[in-house]
């Protein structure tokens, strides 16, 4: 027997999810739904799907599962999003939430315009871990990266050519070099300016994606996120989160 559930569509600089909360329409199957949601030719279209839940302890929790079904850790994008979807539909007037993820409690802090709604969303993501990594290997090419962890692994390695070629071709090979056992999202990086830096992500799961919150923080950039390292390493993103539309699914 089919049933209908409800869904919000949200992208955060582009890197687009569909949003359920499973308090409401409960999910059985994340994984297998997350495949047929993301399809954009005959599902919803998105880079995934984030499944909005309670929690024992903290004031909500959070499930993310990429487009091929696999569960992700953390996604700072979709952090902001949520932020965005729990303040603006009334389910926490709290402009200071505790968030559940795979990676551990996240805060989100809620900046509001003049008229109430939502105007970024603060994330903090943790504390910077380095990841042992060598160099990798793809189509006769060796690169040579930085391993990072904010929450979930990644590859950056920083290059003075043009980063969309190279996240396009590489990033599939290098995300499933067996240096990686668990995969990895990896960043091409390029600087373009003092302190500032062109980022393309291939990302675990998902493939190439318009933005990645983590990514960003992880090569301390990225379209219009602000990224704020403080003395300890900590590192708090804030950018925007947009809903795209609303609608039922049916499964």
């Amino acid at each position: 027997m089919s049933r209908t559930i409800q869904f919000t569509k949200m992208e955060g600089l582009g890197n687009d999810y569909v949003y359920m909360d499973t308090t409401k329409f409960p999910v059985e199957d994340p994984s297998g739904l997350a495949v047929k949601v993301s399809d954009r030719h005959f599902g919803i279209g998105s880079d995934g799907l984030v499944l909005i839940g309670a929690s024992e302890v903290a004031d909500f929790s959070m499930r993310i599962f990429n487009a091929d079904g696999s569960e992700a850790m953390m996604c700072g994008n979709a952090s902001r999003c949520i932020g965005r979807y729990l303040y603006e539909k009334g389910l926490c007037t709290k402009k200071e939430i505790r968030l559940e993820t795979l990676s551990g409690i996240r805060i989100l802090k809620i900046h509001t315009a003049e008229d109430g709604s939502v105007a970024a969303v603060t994330v903090d993501m943790g504390i910077f871990k380095t990841i042992d990594a060598g160099e990798v290997h793809a189509y006769g090419r060796h690169f040579s990266g930085q391993g990072i962890s904010v929450g979930n692994p990644h590859y950056v390695i920083f290059t003075d050519e043009e980063v969309q070629d190279k996240a396009d071709v590489y990033g599939p090979v290098i995300e499933c070099d067996p240096m990686f056992p668990d995969r990895t999202n990896v960043e091409f990086a390029r600087i373009i300016a003092p302190g500032r830096f062109r980022m393309r992500v291939w990302e675990r799961g998902s493939g190439i994606t318009m933005a990645c919150g983590t990514g960003a923080c992880a090569t301390a950039a990225g379209g219009e996120l602000h990224i704020e390292i403080d003395a300890s390493g900590r590192v708090f993103m804030t950018g925007p989160a947009n809903i795209s539309f609303e609608g039922t699914f049916k499964i």
